[in-house]
């Protein structure tokens, strides 16, 4: 077992965006007492966070919700760090205005197989009767790829959310929006996730750091926000989006799920099963501290 006197390296995987940097600031920058653990910190995009927690890589990784569905006897959630789209998310995007119905057939980039954009489009096109070609592509590529003609239409994620506009593109649907009209709850994009083979007390323990390190960066914002700013694809220079960018994905949803967000991420859970996009009925497990 391990104790707190002992140095234990443990991994936590995340995105390279400005929110994930944000919330890893302290973290990262050595301002919190690590309880005697060494944090390594490991840098990928998110489908390839997923592929890699089937494996049990890493200890403690972001995941998909999307994903979580076929991780859940591997991982358990954390009680913090979660990125809710509340009433905004992945947006679909193309080169002109499109209604649902105008998608039939055509290709649609989507940014991973396992991403929670990919699991709530399918929902969103199962809802208007629409079958697509989708096509995965690299999530920093799907703007320029739809730009140039190389799908018809896309699913962004990340600050392509707030830049599609300047490559004219337009859009057809925000997933959010949509997924809030149709629930009243906002949309559980992804989470931080902790092996559940970790000795239970460092599950707390790692789930305790975790959250210090959030409310570290929501108290320190503007500290927080400059040292994220170096990871705002597209927004280094946009101070102001940036710090809207952030303000997204790091907030009171990523301080602590409460009843809202659990009910949230069982919901999408149980309507992707419902619809025939899930195999099997998964109920999220959380870690209690």
């Amino acid at each position: 077992m391990t104790t707190a006197t002992t140095l234990q390296t443990v991994r936590i995987a995340h995105s390279p965006d400005s929110d994930d940097a944000f919330m890893f600031y302290a973290l990262t920058q050595g301002l919190l007492d690590d309880e005697g653990l060494e944090v390594t910190h490991v840098l990928q995009d998110i489908e390839t966070l997923n592929r890699a927690a089937f494996e049990g890589t890493y200890e403690i990784s972001a995941i998909s919700f999307h994903a979580y569905a076929y991780l859940h006897d591997r991982y358990r959630l954390m009680p913090s760090g979660a990125s809710f789209g509340d009433g905004y998310g992945p947006v679909v995007v193309a080169r002109e205005a499109l209604a649902p119905a105008d998608l039939a057939g055509r290709k649609v980039a989507i940014p991973g197989e396992l991403t929670t954009a990919n699991l709530v489009l399918r929902l969103w096109l199962a809802e208007h009767g629409v079958a697509v070609e989708r096509e995965l592509v690299p999530f920093d590529r799907i703007l320029d790829v739809v730009a140039e003609g190389g799908a018809d239409a896309g699913v962004v994620i990340h600050e392509g959310q707030l830049t599609y506009q300047d490559q004219g593109l337009v859009r057809v649907e925000d997933l959010g929006a949509w997924w809030k009209r149709d629930t009243g709850l906002p949309l559980p994009l992804g989470g931080n996730a902790i092996r559940a083979d970790l000795e239970p007390e460092l599950q707390r323990r790692l789930c305790r750091l975790l959250t210090a390190s959030i409310e570290y960066a929501l108290d320190h914002r503007e500290e927080a926000l400059g040292y994220a700013l170096r990871y705002a694809r597209g927004l280094e220079d946009d101070p102001e989006r940036s710090d809207r960018f952030v303000g997204m994905y790091v907030n009171d949803w990523t301080r602590g799920y409460g009843e809202a967000g659990q009910r949230a991420v069982q919901t999408l859970l149980d309507r992707a099963h419902a619809a025939g996009l899930l195999p099997a009925r998964v109920e999220a497990d959380f870690v209690a501290l």
